[in-house]
């Protein structure tokens, strides 16, 4: 579990050039990204379906990086349902679940011990729905999530891609605006699936939409459920979450704003709905940077027929100013980047109009695009970028060392490389569990920028005061 603070000097040097163990990945387990996906579903509650060991490592995460209570059930494999199979396992615990939370729904993630046994939990699920007709009862989710298959973004993915194909309703024919009509202008709603990205992201996007004046449905948002206020009674289900509503409008809305390109077509929600309900799909990068921001901006003018309020070109121009007064610092530093794919690559983005080059970016999932989309991202930094995929951090620490970064930008869990390569640590992401706030970090859009901008001239201003020999005050 703390694999991220194992000193360099205990980790297991490559013995030929076949070498290819994994030493502390970057990268998370796939049902992980689907139980925070899931929380972000009105009066949803994760279901791990398998041992209690998977569920309590998610638990573990996601507690120390949001600082809430997170109750993920689970199927509670034992040795003989590992041989006789987990449906009985599977019934009694959404049995017990409905009886305990009174959940409107219930996500179940499968893992790798149930996907290597062959458990059929579609067919089990069905049985469960034919048995109950006519009763009321939480609406069902299911995703196929074993770690050997993917990553956390592939869990986040596939969670809410079985919400939408279990709730989004067709359009109504006999209605302007549906539907069958993706091109009329009289249809207004947009659906925005933003990235595995921050509470305060997820407000952040809220306030955007909010500005727009138009309905809109944002899925996942786990922005109050994992981020709430204190309460005086322990909330089994605490409120918040993307109305189920909302989740069957998305068939009729006029485009789908995917932000992240890492999913694959069949993984992608907004892919689903371009084909099942004739919503356009626009994906788009995560917005962090100017560029990024901007084709968001017009996506989202372009899709609701608006213009941009005039507040937000407020927040650009403070952001340019921001750049202009910090250039300073960061022009010709060197930076190691790692993190989910979509998260790396828009970071790259922003480095590179700040006038940092990404010298070493790593994400733990296997993309063959991801090289290029980070040099395409960073086209505007001086010097070498080199992309690994299926990265872990011994690997990215060897190639740092030749490097001789300034920074590093990433999560928690890069504090290894921070550490050994002795500069700062610039947290942002997920998951953030050794200083207080990862969860209210802003990343997104214009104000989300300058935040990121300030965190990193304050880094490096931070780091040449304390080498310096005399204490300076003023930089």
């Amino acid at each position: 579990m703390m694999d991220e603070l194992i000193p360099v000097a205990t980790a297991a040097e490559p013995t030929s050039k076949s070498f290819s163990s994994t030493r502390n990945a970057c990268k998370l387990c796939a049902p992980l990204g689907a139980c925070i996906a899931y929380r972000g579903i009105e009066g949803c509650i994760p279901l791990i379906h398998g041992s209690q060991g998977c569920a309590t490592y998610i638990r573990r995460y996601g507690i120390s990086h949001f600082r809430e209570p997170i109750d993920i059930a689970s199927s509670n494999f034992t040795e003989s349902s590992a041989i006789f199979g987990g449906k009985e396992n599977l019934v009694t615990a959404i049995a017990n679940v409905a009886r305990q939370y009174g959940p409107r729904a219930i996500g179940i993630a499968t893992t790798c011990l149930t996907e290597t046994i062959g458990d059929d939990v579609a067919s089990y699920l069905k049985s469960i729905e034919a048995e109950r007709a006519g009763r009321d009862g939480p609406v069902l989710f299911h995703a196929p999530t074993p770690s050997y298959r993917g990553t956390h973004m592939d869990g986040y993915h596939e969670a809410i891609l079985s919400a939408v194909r279990k709730l989004a309703l067709p359009g109504d024919a006999s209605r302007p605006g549906d539907a069958s009509r993706p091109g009329d202008a009289s249809r207004r709603r947009v659906n925005l699936i933003p990235g595995f990205v921050s509470a305060e992201d997820l407000r952040e996007f809220r306030d955007i939409m909010d500005s727009f004046g138009v309905p809109y449905t944002l899925l996942p948002d786990y922005s109050e459920t994992l981020d709430g206020g204190s309460w005086e009674t322990y909330q089994k289900l605490p409120e918040g979450g993307t109305r189920i509503a909302d989740i069957a409008a998305m068939g009729t809305s006029r485009a789908t704003l995917y932000l992240g390109k890492s999913a694959s077509v069949e993984r992608s929600a907004g892919a689903w709905l371009e084909r099942n309900r004739g919503v356009r799909n626009v994906p788009l990068d995560l917005p962090i940077g100017i560029v990024a921001t901007d084709a968001f901006f017009a996506a989202l003018e372009e899709a609701t027929g608006r213009a941009t309020p005039e507040r937000w070109a407020k927040a650009r121009g403070r952001l340019v100013d921001a750049y202009i007064d910090g250039h300073k610092y960061c022009s010709g530093k060197k930076a190691v980047v790692y993190g989910e794919e979509d998260f790396a690559v828009a970071i790259c983005g922003f480095l590179s109009e700040v006038g940092i080059t990404p010298v070493i970016v790593g994400t733990g999932s296997k993309s063959a695009a991801f090289p290029s989309r980070v040099n395409a991202a960073a086209s505007e930094a001086r010097g070498r970028v080199e992309a690994i995929d299926e990265a872990d951090f011994a690997t990215m620490l060897e190639r740092a060392r030749d490097a001789k970064p300034d920074l590093v930008i990433g999560n928690s869990k890069g504090y290894y490389l921070a550490r050994n390569l002795g500069i700062p640590l610039v947290r942002c992401g997920f998951p953030v569990h050794d200083r207080m706030g990862g969860q209210r970090i802003l990343h997104v859009g214009y104000r989300g920028t300058v935040a990121l901008f300030d965190s990193v001239c304050n880094a490096l201003m931070g780091e040449r005061q304390q080498a310096a020999k005399n204490g300076w005050t003023y930089i």
